[in-house]
């Protein structure tokens, strides 16, 4: 079995014909999705209360209401992305979106609703119409997950392994078998199944700033890459707008939702300035905004959101968490402007699969944020993040049920070739510096605005680091891994598209184009 350069000894084996990693909406959904085989699921942390899932508070967005249709939320999920994005792959996102809804619904889920019962629907930046879902006003993903979870609890084919980090995968013969993992007991133990899943979440803790939990060290990413997985679309890293200018790591958000429902950006002295950059202002498309608040830091300005005269009293209903985020650091948003400023946020490029989550390693599939369908091209589309993941891993729980009890059974050879796990694998006090400066370096050399100057200025530096932390997998080893990929596909794309800006580069195209720097779709 590989990889196997300094083994650590397995000291155990446990055999699934699932093994799910990550436990968000992606990796939850195709638990309850492969009914009758049995699922190994592990999660870093607590079941369903990691990552970035149960963080999201904007919504997401189906095509349910009166006057919409798939058609339509296709349409401006494409326009959104820059030209990049696949339209078939778009066409089953938006078609499979209301029944997800649906089961959603089946399982429980507390969608907020109108006066009269109906789904209340909102609007956000760059749809056309009013389709975002929201529960708890802007805890969607917190109410959400804990469906998912309470139905994953009481499925009886369903193993989790809790406070459990995934180290390496395990190939035989060219084939995806497993992976190994360190549990919380400090057990190394290898998971043998069929097929395995990569359910990780985002990057986000690669840069300096950023709205994702610390968990988010891009560990799926990077196990695929050494894996020798194909992936795609790298360069492309959103911004979020509006995350709270106080200086926490991660940074508190504060959803588009309230954009939507009229706060605007304004500046030090009270001018609101998004008009000066795009005719649809605080509802232009993520990255349009977000550069336009890097601009006005790079000039020397302020900027900050106004929720108090459109949103005023309601936001103790209507946004609840983000209210307390504010409050939590000193600000009432009812009678004061709040800081702002941009934060990385999602990661449209990932593990390149297909539209039944396969990925270019037979036996490994991935869904989610760690993978990349095609669905979110350069910029991804308010609220389509949690409905990529329920979808897509609708989709990989049913090839899984189709294909799983055809595949060859694993043996555990493990007296041949102990996996190696390098160093330590959760290393949160460990290479405290070194973390911090691989996350400046992505932070003024990867970040908003690029340069060719800067992007080989930050890759020479990570050369340097690589040569200094040596071989392993622990979660500095995956952010540095990451960090690399990333500034080299952004090195590679000399244009500006979506959230990849390049200063110095050609105008930005707008046109479809299916080729990406990062990998081949």
């Amino acid at each position: 079995m590989s990889p196997s350069t300094t083994p650590t000894r397995v000291q155990t084996v446990e055999t699934h014909d699932v093994l799910v990693i990550g436990s968000g909406v992606g990796g939850l959904t195709v638990a309850l999705e492969t009914p009758g085989l049995r699922v190994g699921l592990i999660t870093k942390t607590e079941l369903g209360r990691g990552g970035s899932s149960p963080m999201a508070q904007g919504g997401v967005a189906a095509a349910i209401g009166p006057g919409d249709s798939p058609a339509a939320h296709a349409a401006d999920t494409l326009a959104a992305a820059a030209g990049l994005a696949v339209p078939d792959r778009v066409r089953l996102l938006t078609e499979e979106g209301p029944a997800r809804i649906a089961a959603l619904l089946a399982l429980g889920t507390r969608f907020d609703r109108d006066e009269v019962g109906h789904l209340a629907l909102g609007r956000e930046a760059a749809h056309g119409v009013a389709r975002i879902l929201h529960a708890n006003g802007d805890a969607t993903g917190a109410e959400i997950v804990r469906a998912l979870r309470a139905a994953v609890e009481s499925a009886p084919t369903v193993e989790v392994f809790e406070r459990t980090f995934a180290c390496e995968l395990v190939t035989e013969q060219g084939r995806v078998v497993g992976a190994v993992a360190r549990h919380e007991s400090g057990t190394v133990v290898l998971h043998l199944a069929r097929a395995v899943v990569l359910a990780t979440g985002g990057i986000g803790q690669v840069y300096r700033h950023t709205t994702n939990p610390p968990e988010n060290t891009g560990d799926g990413l990077a196990m695929a890459a050494r894996a020798g997985a194909r992936l795609a679309d790298l360069e492309f890293v959103q911004f979020h707008p509006t995350a709270l200018d106080v200086g926490t790591d991660p940074m508190p958000l504060l959803t588009e939702a309230l954009r939507g429902a009229g706060a605007t950006l304004v500046d030090e002295t009270g001018r609101r300035f998004m008009p000066d950059f795009h005719p649809d202002a605080e509802l232009a498309p993520r990255d349009v905004v977000a550069r336009a608040l890097w601009e006005m830091r790079r000039q020397g300005g302020q900027m900050f959101l106004d929720a108090r005269d459109v949103i005023g009293a309601r936001i103790e209903s209507a946004f609840p968490t983000a209210l307390r985020h504010c409050q939590d650091h000193g600000f009432d948003p009812r009678r004061e402007v709040v800081p702002v400023s941009p934060a990385a946020h999602y990661h449209m490029g990932g593990i390149a699969v297909d539209a039944d989550g396969r990925t270019s390693l037979a036996g490994l599939w991935a869904c989610g944020e760690v993978s990349c369908v095609g669905v979110h091209g350069a910029n991804r589309l308010a609220s389509n993040s949690l409905l990529d993941a329920m979808v897509f891993g609708a989709r990989v729980g049913r090839d899984l049920t189709r294909r799983v009890l055809t595949l060859p059974p694993v043996k555990a050879l493990v007296g041949r070739s102990d996996p190696s796990l390098g160093e330590s694998a959760i290393d949160a006090h460990a290479h405290v510096e070194t973390r911090r400066e691989i996350r400046d370096l992505m932070w003024s050399g990867v970040g908003l605005v690029r340069t060719a100057a800067g992007l080989q200025q930050t890759i020479n530096r990570l050369i340097r680091i690589a040569r200094r932390l040596g071989p392993g997998s622990s979660e500095t080893h995956n952010l540095l891994a990451v960090a690399g990929a990333v500034t080299h596909a952004a090195s590679a794309r000399k244009d500006s598209r979506g959230a990849h800006y390049r200063s110095d580069g050609p105008p930005v195209s707008d046109s479809h184009d299916e080729t990406s720097t990062g990998g081949t779709r």
